[in-house]
């Protein structure tokens, strides 16, 4: 049932690959057997010929976009939320022998052996990344590791090893300490939920359907809006008391003594400092707020566009892929895979580039996840109007 519902996302990341495949071998063996010879002849151009494999195309499309909004989210999450429970009657079950393993979020564990069946750990390497302040590795010769009868927590029983802690970023302090046995308790990121109950909550954006991302977004959107406007409140209060310092001074202070003006100015500037840095840590703390934000806005967006944007690749693929088949009409199948696997990799770079540009706030998530589409259909529209014309000056 696992594999099943993991092949989910196989199924839409192959789906593409085989429209491109095909397309590129049946316009490929088209030329080969002189029928778009005849096709040309009879008065249909390219362009008519690809019709009706663009309108196959779009249904397509529409499929692979209700696949992408209804069943992968739902598989998604059901494959996680059974992983969840394996890992609970086997908790070994999630650490991958001789691999760093993420089964609790903030902790990467390596194994070297395991049993899965018992629990049982042999060669312990633990990172935790939970404390920016500090870099800490554990490693044990061998542990057990087990969850409460709650399942909130993920116990983790080492024996024989060693803790090294080092002070960041400046690596000013190290400290290590040698154990026999030591208690490791994870606050487990899989508790919480059984599989059938069904009551998870979606965080992740491979569970969330299109209109979920949405949701999300805007919502991310507005707290930036609000964290922005919260900065406007510590900067009018700063200009109010730059403006209202020096008039403060000068009335209280004309009249007094040289020694008292010295100590009453001393005092009103160690209370303005004072003021000043918390209306700054004010300011530094709503824009760190607006980034973060910003941040997770740009993240549910470019989710939300990849989903129309994978399912327009079908359409796309078509516009590519008709011409690379005539142009590669005597290759064979060799020829037009290697062309088809060429393409696909370029679209899956712009698309994953895109992806980062997007969520690092380089580019607008519509414009960088749409943009590896873009550039597939103006590669595809080129190259049909490039082959069009030769053929028909061809014919002159």
């Amino acid at each position: 049932e696992f594999l099943a519902l993991q092949s989910a996302w196989i199924v839409s990341f192959a789906l593409h690959m085989a429209v491109l495949v095909a397309v590129v071998m049946s316009f490929g063996t088209l030329t080969t057997t002189s029928e778009r010879t005849v096709c040309r002849a009879s008065g249909s151009s390219l362009y008519r010929v690809m019709v009706p494999v663009i309108v196959v195309s779009l249904l397509l499309s529409f499929t692979v976009e209700r696949f992408n909004n209804v069943l992968l989210p739902q598989a998604n999450y059901q494959a996680k939320s059974l992983m969840a429970e394996i890992a609970r009657s086997k908790p070994a079950f999630g650490l991958t022998e001789q691999a760093f393993s993420t089964l609790v979020d903030g902790y990467s564990m390596y194994v070297r052996s395991s049993d899965e069946r018992h629990g049982e750990l042999r060669g312990v390497v633990i990172h935790d990344m939970t404390r920016p302040e500090y870099r800490t590795t554990i490693t044990a010769t061998r542990g057990r590791v087990e969850f409460t009868p709650d399942y909130q927590y993920l116990v983790m029983t080492l024996r024989n090893g060693a803790i090294h802690q080092l002070q960041q970023p400046e690596k000013s302090g190290y400290r290590s300490m040698n154990f026999e046995r030591y208690r490791f308790v994870f606050e487990s990121s899989l508790s919480g939920f059984t599989p059938s109950s069904g009551n998870r909550m979606r965080a992740d954006a491979n569970e969330l359907s299109a209109g979920e991302l949405h949701a999300i977004g805007q919502e991310f959107r507005r707290r930036e809006a609000f964290a922005l406007q919260h900065v406007q409140a510590p900067l009018v209060a700063l200009e109010r008391l730059a403006a209202k310092t020096p008039k403060t001074r000068n009335s209280k202070t004309a009249t007094s003594p040289p020694a008292l003006r010295q100590e009453t100015s001393a005092i009103a500037a160690t209370k303005a400092l004072a003021v000043i840095e918390g209306e700054i840590a004010r300011v530094a703390s709503e824009l760190e707020v607006a980034s973060t934000n910003r941040t997770l806005y740009n993240r549910y967006m470019a989710a939300y566009h990849k989903k129309y944007s994978l399912s327009l690749a079908c359409v796309v693929f078509v516009l590519v892929g008709a011409p690379l088949g005539v142009l590669a009409r005597r290759g064979g199948f060799g020829v037009g895979a290697a062309i088809s696997l060429l393409f696909f990799v370029l679209y899956w770079m712009l698309m994953i580039s895109g992806e980062k540009m997007a969520e690092r706030g380089v580019l607008d998530p519509m414009i960088a996840m749409w943009m590896a589409d873009g550039v597939m259909a103006l590669i595809g529209v080129g190259l049909v109007t490039k082959l069009t014309q030769a053929l028909f000056s061809t014919s002159r």
